[in-house]
């Protein structure tokens, strides 16, 4: 099918055209004929790369064109970002009244300027964005025409599932308003026919892909395909089997992707790899590493981590796992993605994150750790299924080729992943704390809700569908009790009503048990007057939500005792040192400003981790400052805000005042202070060349400082 016969405005068609699409792919069409443009809600299943992107813009061209609003959802922040800058390119069109169009993103849980969105055409959120907005009440939702969801499969994922199941629930029940189009998105999965039911969709099935791809186990020097197929491969090599395929592929003009189970394994397949691979690179291609090297170094502390990455760049090859920042994993992505670097190992994250294809996908290992098993257990076939669909380059590949790793089990591993079905998608919203944060918020958009409403209304869930009715109202029953006994909500004539607590809570998304900890803190635990600050990042810290969290290692217990004893002062209650994670010790560290270098060598903490804990404990303590305000605490209110900047800027009480400028952040703002300049005042005081002789400030920096501080009183 042409892209050309399409039912659009000549101007979108030649939008497409100069992106590059002239006819679509089968999958593609298979969504035309199934009334994509006829406003039919529709479920695609197809593997990845297979073009479902241009599904969401062909069907947010024909929205625009009729003014509609389109919310695009992302399970990750990740994502969002990548397809903000796809759907962005859509500014270059015109609405039919001759307006532009404006694209926007918000992945924040709990900003609360939302007024920019209003006057947008195209939204990238996040799940949990989208449920933020809908708790809040936000009256443009009601506008929204199209709603495009990406990834649906993860409905099933014990973190994210429960969330993205509500909103669903919510669209498809009309609670916030007329029901739009849905379109659905997601990788192959054994009961899409279900998902599709369950939200009226057509159902868009396919195994089809650009690039076909080989799926095959290696053992004993052999490689079998799903035909069953064998042929033996050698390698120049002696050593590691996942190199050695990855190299060959190298060898061979390719891209490979290495997937191991530990970030420790990521780092040094790449380390191992390295020398090989720089021998199949010329000169040019070596000089160009040399410059992505220095960036890395340039752009970053120098960590070990940072400095054995540069180290392993200038060779042609990287690593990439959660460990990393975002500067550095973006560089890698996009070096990777240019063909500069030839092999990238990985830990499975990236499977669920960015769009990284490469000829060969080689899984050294389907064994993962469990935290709740306390060992390794195999992985699943649809987490299998993620990670060989990275195989096969568009554009690039006749094939692709995805390899596991056998140990004398070969035909196991083929009749398990190879041949195997992915695991039926599972409801997760009646586990415990699902039920306590959605039903929470339900009732606080529903008020003067019965408890009839209640299970009617998670009935409609996809638990709803796949769990037996009195199930389901046995674990509304428990979550009820809590929050009429915690009272986060009343009885109301014959219904249930949200207190102010509840709807505070609701709003500020947190699980109602954190609530009531923070609650019986603030009301019993948390003195007046004095300091607390060592106490909140503790209290913070023990949420069932904080992450990522680090267990104390054995070489921990002494500085834990005796960060503990300097902090003893503001502890809100005595702690032991084993109640003391390493991710608390991070917390103390980083807001006496330890540097990445002191995080990763003292504790063991990369960057990656320490920008996850910042993000998360200033949403908490955020959350813990509003709860105090409620509780009519307001001699907490100035110190949680305070609070808060040394968590995000990463820095001491003093540094407070010259982070509120522009430009300044935790190193130049220490630096100023060792100068004499301790606050804006002083800084408006003092002359311009001065100012700019002092070590990275310069005349630029000096000049916007100084614009700044005049406006002080």
């Amino acid at each position: 099918m042409n892209i050309s016969s399409l039912d659009l405005p000549e101007k979108s068609i030649e939008f497409l055209h100069d992106q590059g699409f002239k006819t679509l792919y089968p999958p593609q069409a298979d969504c035309i004929k199934n009334g994509l443009l006829d406003n039919n809600n529709l479920i695609v299943s197809t593997p990845t790369a297979s073009g479902k992107t241009l599904v969401a813009i062909i069907s947010t061209l024909q929205h625009i064109q009729n003014e509609g609003k389109i919310i695009y959802l992302s399970p990750l922040r990740a994502l969002a970002s990548e397809k903000y800058s796809d759907f962005k390119k859509l500014e270059s069109l015109s609405k039919s009244d001759g307006s532009s169009i404006k694209v926007s993103i918000s992945t924040g849980d709990f900003e609360s300027n939302n007024e920019y969105l209003k006057n947008s055409d195209i939204i990238i959120l996040t799940n949990e964005k989208f449920d933020s907005l809908q708790r809040h009440g936000i009256k443009w939702l009601s506008q929204v025409s199209l709603i495009v969801i990406d990834e649906i499969h993860l409905i099933g994922d014990e973190g994210r599932g429960p969330t993205l199941e509500m909103v669903l629930t919510r669209l498809k029940s009309g609670i916030i308003g007329k029901i739009p189009q849905i379109v659905a998105l997601s990788a192959t999965i054994t009961n899409s026919d279900e998902l599709a039911e369950w939200l009226d969709c057509e159902h868009v099935q396919s195994t089809w892909r650009p690039v076909p791809l080989s799926e095959a186990v290696y053992d004993d020097f052999a490689v079998t395909n799903q035909d069953r197929e064998t042929y033996d491969v050698s390698f120049d090599y002696v050593g590691s089997s996942t190199i050695g395929l990855g190299l060959d592929c190298v060898k061979n003009g390719g891209q490979s992707l290495l997937f191991a189970n530990t970030r420790t394994s990521a780092a040094k397949l790449a380390v191992d790899s390295g020398p090989l691979i720089q021998k199949t690179l010329s000169k040019n291609e070596l000089d160009e590493l040399a410059k992505i090297s220095k960036k890395i170094l340039s752009n970053n502390e120098h960590t070990q981590l940072v400095k054995k990455l540069a180290t392993v760049v200038k060779l042609g090859v990287g690593f990439h796992h959660a460990g990393l920042n975002q500067n550095c994993r973006e560089i890698i992505e996009n070096e990777f993605r240019d063909g500069k670097i030839k092999l990238l190992s990985a830990t499975p994250t990236l499977a669920a994150g960015v769009n990284l294809p490469a000829r060969r996908v080689v899984i050294s290992s389907v064994l993962r750790y469990n935290a709740q098993y306390g060992g390794n257990i195999p992985i699943s076939v649809l987490e299998y299924k993620q990670l060989c669909g990275r195989a096969g380059r568009p554009q690039y590949d006749d094939e692709g080729e995805s390899i596991i790793i056998g140990k004398n089990n070969q035909e196991l591993l083929l009749e398990k992943y190879v041949d195997g079905e992915p695991e039926p998608i599972e409801s997760k919203i009646i586990s415990p704390s699902s039920l306590r944060i959605h039903l929470l918020s339900l009732i606080v958009t529903s008020p003067t809700i019965t408890e009839e409403m209640i299970n009617d209304f998670f009935s409609q869930t996809l638990g709803g569908n796949q769990v037996d009715d009195d199930i389901i109202e046995l674990h509304l029953e428990n979550a009820k009790t809590f929050l009429l006994d915690e009272e986060f909500i009343a009885n109301k004539d014959n219904g249930f009503i949200a207190t102010r607590f509840g709807q505070k809570v609701s709003r500020l998304y947190i699980d109602p048990m954190t609530a009531r900890d923070f609650r019986n803190a603030i009301e019993y635990d948390i003195t007046k007057g004095g300091e607390h600050t060592f106490g909140f990042l503790h209290l913070i810290t023990t949420c069932e939500e904080f992450f990522p969290r680090f267990d104390l290692r054995q070489k921990d217990v002494e500085r834990a005792s005796i960060v503990i004893e300097n902090n003893r002062q503001t502890l809100i209650r005595v702690i032991e040192e084993e109640e003391c994670s390493r991710s608390l010790l991070a917390l103390d560290l980083w807001t006496n400003e330890g540097t990445e270098v002191n995080l990763s060598d003292e504790l063991g903490i990369e960057s990656g981790d320490m920008h996850r804990m910042v993000d998360t404990a200033d949403w908490l303590v955020y959350s813990l400052r509003e709860l105090s305000r409620e509780f009519r605490r307001e001699d907490l209110v100035k110190e949680l805000d305070i609070l808060r900047k040394r968590i995000v800027y990463g820095i001491k009480h003093e540094l407070i005042d010259l982070v509120r400028i522009r430009n300044v952040g935790r190193i130049r703002a220490r630096i100023l202070y060792k100068n004499g300049y301790k606050n804006r005042t002083a800084l408006k005081k003092a002359p311009l060349e001065k100012l700019a002789e002092i070590d990275k400030i310069g005349m630029t920096i000096a000049k916007s400082i100084k614009s700044q501080v005049e406006k002080v009183r």
